[in-house]
């Protein structure tokens, strides 16, 4: 397998590291950690003029057609600079859904709007006490004049109080732990019936608790077949899972580069603390994982994009137990290597621990990871 970039992609890194290194320094994110938005407006405008908004849309939508190893290349970047704009949740979850799933009148209305930073997208699926079990649905949505009414819960709803559009996931039919009878909505976060309640998350961003009652939507509003849902939530969390083994391989790297310049350059009993052999070994191991967890990340970059959804789930989710189990160590190691700095909220190394540990939770931990990959092994 040839795993050379094209030029394309080589440009492609070298526009977003460009953009990173001059307009998304470290002390340019603190005060966009302090938003209200949870993201900067301005730098969300920067994103859709450098066309990254548009990259994994179809042409026929204003896309550029792009792949999930397009996606890997950005979220990397995105991890190294410790990027808070929604690109995860509004391009690659739920622009990916409409994408997938949704109605070409969905498509021509949601992806050029996407594309171009003028809609903030959110997924509201996951409910309290469900845990990470995708079925674990308990909104209800009842057909009613033509339409629907939904009424429920949803918890952690990244990006979900700046989102000008949800897209929620209620049952139509069955009860919660069934496959089947989940619909997919496309919902106005303003809409009557809709109260969200947001708060920061402990890596800077933003997520929201969501109620809803008697929220009304329109029969266009269903994204796909009315209760085979879950299918279309699946494939959209695998393509999210692969682009965040993405960003925490990119965080690792950048990690590591971050720990060793400061071993080079922390001195102790007069001497750089790097010149211990204990501390080089434990530098090496960090090097090793972050190395293999790429691999893995390139493994499910390339499984995104494929046909047989088991063959995709299998890699993913095999890939996310293993890149979450690295980030840990690398993640872990580094703070300990720094000392005391490595918790302060001055030093970066902080912030990439704390995005770390975030990651690490989003669409189901290591553990929850690593048994879907050994229960495809039984099968």
């Amino acid at each position: 397998m040839d795993f050379d970039l094209t030029d394309e992609q080589k440009a492609l890194q070298d526009t977003l590291a460009r953009f990173i290194e001059k307009d998304y320094t470290f002390d340019m994110r603190k005060p966009i950690t302090k938003a209200a938005e949870g993201y900067s407006k301005a730098k969300w405008k920067q994103l859709a003029d450098l066309g990254l908004l548009a990259l994994p849309f179809p042409e026929a939508n204003g896309g550029m057609d792009g792949t999930p190893v397009d996606t890997m290349l950005v979220m990397q970047l995105l991890g190294r600079g410790l990027v808070l704009e929604p690109y995860l949740t509004t391009v690659v979850l739920c622009g990916g859904l409409i994408r997938d799933a949704g109605s070409e009148a969905q498509k021509a209305s949601v992806l050029p709007a996407v594309a171009e930073g003028r809609t903030i997208l959110a997924l509201a699926h996951y409910e309290r006490g469900g845990r990470y079990e995708l079925a674990s649905v308990t909104s209800s949505a009842r057909p009613e004049g033509g339409g629907y009414v939904l009424n429920g819960a949803k918890g952690v709803v990244l990006n979900g109080e700046a989102a000008d559009q949800l897209i929620v996931s209620a049952r139509t039919a069955g009860k919660a732990g069934d496959d089947e009878g989940i619909s997919l909505f496309l919902i106005d976060r303003t809409a009557p019936g809709v109260t969200v309640r947001g708060y920061r998350t402990q890596d800077g961003g933003r997520a929201a608790e969501i109620e809803l009652n008697n929220v009304r939507a329109a029969k266009d509003a269903l994204i796909g077949a009315e209760g085979k849902g879950l299918p279309s939530i699946e494939r959209a969390l695998d393509i999210a899972n692969a682009a965040l083994c993405a960003e925490t391989v990119g965080i690792m790297l950048a990690v590591n580069e971050t720990t060793l310049e400061y071993l080079k350059t922390r001195k102790q009993f007069g001497q750089a603390i790097g010149k211990f052999q204990a501390l080089q070994h434990r530098m090496a191991d960090m090097v090793i994982w972050a190395e293999q967890a790429k691999s893995m990340m390139m493994l499910a970059a390339v499984k995104a994009s494929a046909k047989d959804a088991a063959e995709r789930s299998r890699a993913i989710a095999g890939a996310r137990a293993y890149v979450t189990q690295a980030s840990r160590f690398v993640g872990q190691n580094a703070v300990q290597l720094h000392g005391g700095m490595g918790v302060t909220d001055e030093m970066k190394i902080a912030h990439y621990f704390k995005r770390l540990t975030m990651i690490a939770a989003q669409f189901g931990d290591g553990d929850w990871h690593l048994a879907r990959f050994s229960d495809t092994l039984a099968s």
